[in-house]
């Protein structure tokens, strides 16, 4: 399935990711993977399952192709370059001065954040784990890239378990469920046209969204 988290600013999106990365540890309730409970799995062995893109892309001053290599220490040299052709960096890589071999700045000060986030998409692609989390990674892009990698992101959602933060809601209508978070509890859940015909919080955050011409709530 895919599934979205949407809901103000503060109200626990995140905060949801951050769990089920194990960044935070429960302290009420329990979280379970296939009917395990989390406590009972390593840290390490449920991050190896999860393949994380926000919007805070993390880009090493080390070449391209070792950025991309994150997502699978011992990939080969054509795993890497299928991955970034998909994520469509290909292009923007061969164009670098010395092409995947080319040298990144801290934080990749040396390219767009479309490319940053591309790259980004490209370590998840080539890690190929079953759980992509999503936190909100178009966010920060302008309107014909954020289109772009909505597409890219799409492609490998298919056959895979997505939890996808969101705050432009036109990117998620045909996701399987829709959660609405308000102050850390889920106030609505539904499909798109489920939500919308209940004309509740999502219906009223989607009008607005649509009247402010995707200005962010």
């Amino acid at each position: 399935k895919r599934i979205a988290l949407v809901g103000k600013s503060g109200c626990g999106k995140s905060t949801v990711i951050k769990l089920l990365c194990r960044q935070y540890e429960v302290r009420n309730g329990e979280i379970l993977f296939c009917e395990t409970p989390f406590s009972e799995i390593r840290p390490d062995d449920v991050r190896s399952m999860i393949a994380l893109i926000s919007q805070d892309t993390a880009i090493f001053p080390m070449s391209v192709s070792d950025n991309i290599r994150i997502g699978k220490p011992n990939a080969r040299t054509d795993e890497i370059m299928d991955a970034a052709k998909k994520a469509g960096c290909d292009d923007f890589i061969k164009a670098l001065p010395n092409g995947y071999d080319t040298l990144l700045e801290e934080k990749g000060s040396n390219l767009s954040g479309g490319q940053r986030q591309r790259l980004c998409i490209a370590r998840a692609l080539l890690k190929n784990a079953p759980i992509p989390l999503l936190d909100e990674p178009t966010s920060a892009l302008d309107r014909e890239t954020e289109v772009q990698i909505t597409e890219t992101l799409r492609h490998i959602s298919q056959d895979k378990t997505v939890v996808t933060v969101a705050h432009r809601l036109t990117t998620i209508t045909d996701y399987d469920e829709i959660i609405v978070l308000d102050d850390g509890r889920i106030a609505e859940r539904g499909t798109h046209q489920e939500l919308m015909e209940a004309g509740g919080m999502y219906c009223r955050m989607y009008h607005n969204y649509v009247a402010s011409g995707g200005a962010e709530q």
